[in-house]
């Protein structure tokens, strides 16, 4: 008589966002897709003229921001702490015209990067709640 078999059971954590997205070189690829796309969408202007001319920094925090809440490398609370978007953006007048063109500009950088639908659809759930709460002004 053979000993009964045990059943493998895989006890790996499931992939984080951060790792099903590609992890930080994917993050990088988005981010420059998205400031591509605000450099180009008329109806991202205004949310393009809030920033300098010079977007290495700010691409950089986002890189690190994103990586971070997508469930990767914690750099960025190691460098600037909590997030504190509400605070870090109240000197931008931030409405639903200015909520709608982020998203739209992220939106295309997530279809231009190939990221999976089902991922880009939750991702963007989630980005329209952190956008809708970010708003500063009544329209």
């Amino acid at each position: 008589m053979n000993p009964p078999t045990i059943p493998v059971v895989d006890v790996r954590p499931a992939a984080t966002h951060f790792e099903s997205i590609g992890a930080e070189p994917a993050v990088i690829r988005i981010v420059d897709a998205f400031y591509r796309q605000m450099d180009t969408r008329p109806e991202a202007r205004e949310i393009r003229a809030m920033h300098g001319p010079d977007l290495a920094p700010v691409k950089a925090v986002l890189v690190r921001y994103l990586c971070e809440w997508l469930g990767g490398p914690k750099h960025y609370s190691v460098e600037r702490g909590h997030p504190r978007l509400r605070m870090r953006h109240a000197a931008f007048p931030i409405g639903a015209a200015e909520r709608d063109a982020w998203l739209a500009c992220m939106r295309a950088a997530l279809d231009e990067t190939g990221t999976d639908c089902a991922l880009r659809d939750m991702l963007m759930q989630a980005f329209f709640r952190i956008a809708d709460w970010m708003r500063n002004t009544g329209n």
